[in-house]
């Protein structure tokens, strides 16, 4: 496995590189595939933060670890990792420098990354404590929420729609560009959710989903009925250097051909996941 030093500050994806690629062969098994001779064809080498549960960890315990391992299988080769924590520099100091091929998790039209097609599409949450009179809110636009302290990632879509319902006074802000070896606001907010510091919060649901069930006493609400923009809805898909675009077609077979393993995946992390009607999705086990 590859590793780099670690550096972590300004916002994600902010370097942009990238070139257009001469193609040559990227065996897989059964059969071979065209794709860029930047991709290495004996190992799948995969860009990833080392501390971003529930998203990928040095331990392989996240669920962009467990797709990893599905997408090394379906290709017939060993997989490999390249440590970068996801913030600014990560395209630079991985794809950027031909340490790794392709990342896992990018919300779809990130600079510079070319972009596969969506392999989730997920959004943001309401958490409340359980038995808390907000309990079942799914919009905040809802009056319950009126004269309430809502935590909220300071600089995010939920954000504006707290000022745009006129629950920003009062709200609680948590950080957005952090460390994650050494700070997890989601944690933070869920343990001012307990303690009753705030009355709720709104989180990204592919991380909240997951630490709202390891806590036990939260609930999470997709907030799918929300409405205006910014929409709470995002897709992501996997990214790779620009010009790579048979390694993109390969990776978009992959992920039609595994999406049901892949929700599967998603679901047992507590990932709630949303159709193109944005209605959500039941995963059958």
């Amino acid at each position: 496995m590859t590793s780099i030093s670690h550096h972590r500050g300004g916002s994600a994806l902010a370097i942009v590189a990238g070139t257009a690629l001469l193609a040559s062969a990227f065996v897989t098994a059964p059969a071979a595939a065209q794709t860029s001779d930047l991709v290495n064809r004996a190992t799948l080498r995969v860009c990833a933060d080392p501390a971003d549960m529930p998203l990928s960890s040095e331990k392989g315990e996240g669920f962009e670890n467990k797709i990893a391992e599905l997408l090394a299988k379906d290709l017939g080769v060993p997989l490999a990792y390249t440590w970068f924590p996801d913030a600014t520099g990560f395209y630079r100091m991985t794809l950027g420098i031909k340490r790794c091929d392709v990342k896992l998790g990018v919300p779809q039209g990130a600079d510079p990354f070319l972009n596969t097609n969506a392999f989730m599409r997920s959004t943001a949450v309401l958490m409340v404590k359980k038995g808390s009179p907000l309990e079942g809110v799914d919009t905040l636009s809802d009056e319950k929420l009126k004269g309430k302290k809502i935590g909220v990632v300071a600089g995010t879509p939920p954000a504006s729609h707290l000022l745009k319902n006129g629950l920003m006074p009062q709200a609680k802000p948590y950080s957005l560009t952090v460390d994650r070896r050494y700070f997890s606001p989601v944690e933070e907010m869920i343990g001012d959710i307990q303690s009753g510091a705030v009355d709720a919060g709104v989180f990204w649901g592919p991380i909240a989903g997951y630490f709202a069930k390891k806590a036990g006493d939260i609930v999470s609400t997709p907030l799918v009925k929300e409405k205006g923009s910014p929409s709470l809805i995002y897709r992501y898909t996997f990214g790779v250097r620009p010009g790579e675009d048979n390694w993109k077609h390969r990776l978009n077979d992959f992920i039609a051909k595994n999406q049901s393993d892949i929700n599967k995946i998603l679901n047992d992390y507590n990932v709630p996941l949303v159709d193109e009607q944005d209605k959500p999705i039941a995963v059958s086990q």
